[in-house]
């Protein structure tokens, strides 16, 4: 029986953001403590944070900022959500992020149907989110995508069915994506057990062999690089 790595790798390279925007427009954005220039530069808020990504971008004439899986981060330390008295602190990111224009169509990378939907409001969490349930050669798992905007979620229904590339939502801005700058939470889950319209999308070094088993590198599908 093939794993799940397996499967994504010999899946044919596949978007997940507007179909328009080639891979060659895509550049690498390091957020963890070793880019000196985030460090420097300290953004504290979305709108900040979306001048510092807005720059970058242009800066390399680019459209959309790509990275994160498995990237220890500190700009989860402005909520409670990722640090508080009854939890480890959880600062590894487990998704890959894209980072680009609010309203940016965000699309089915494979064949799939809605396995469920949800407003994860709070500073620092997902907003709206959409998970989709697909099955390749036998093998069932799960793709999340995390900080839409309100009306990606407001007609959808449990169990809809969408076709490799076809639009699924669109990217939501700061007033209602958890507080970020504008851009898409991409997660691969083989187990989902019985999450619900969400599923942690940033660990603690505790889990993360877990959680790196749970959910591989979103890339093997997307192969972007």
């Amino acid at each position: 029986m093939k794993t799940l790595v397996s499967i994504l790798k010999a899946i044919p390279p596949t978007k997940i953001i507007d179909e328009s925007i080639e891979f060659s427009n895509y550049i690498p954005l390091d957020l963890s403590i070793t880019n000196k220039e985030l460090m420097e530069s300290k953004p504290e808020n979305a709108t900040e944070f979306e001048n510092f990504i807005s720059n970058y971008l242009k800066k390399n004439n680019a459209e959309v900022a790509f990275g994160g899986y498995i990237e220890g981060r500190t700009l989860y330390k402005r909520s409670t959500i990722f640090k508080n008295d009854s939890v480890p602190e959880r600062n590894i990111h487990i998704g890959l992020d894209l980072w680009t224009k609010v309203n940016t169509a965000v699309l089915a990378p494979l064949d799939g149907k809605v396995h469920s939907f949800k407003n994860n409001v709070g500073l620092g969490d997902y907003g709206p989110t959409i998970i989709l349930e697909h099955e390749v050669e036998n093998e069932k798992f799960y793709t999340l995508y995390g900080h839409l905007s309100l009306e990606s979620i407001n007609d959808l229904s449990v169990g809809k069915q969408f076709k490799r590339g076809e639009q699924i939502a669109t990217l939501g801005n700061a007033a209602v994506n958890g507080d970020y700058a504008p851009h898409v939470h991409f997660q691969i889950i083989q187990d989902i057990e019985d999450y619900w319209g969400d599923y942690p999308g940033v660990c603690n070094s505790n889990d993360l062999n877990f959680y790196i088993e749970n959910c591989p590198d979103p890339n093997l599908l997307l192969k972007i690089t």
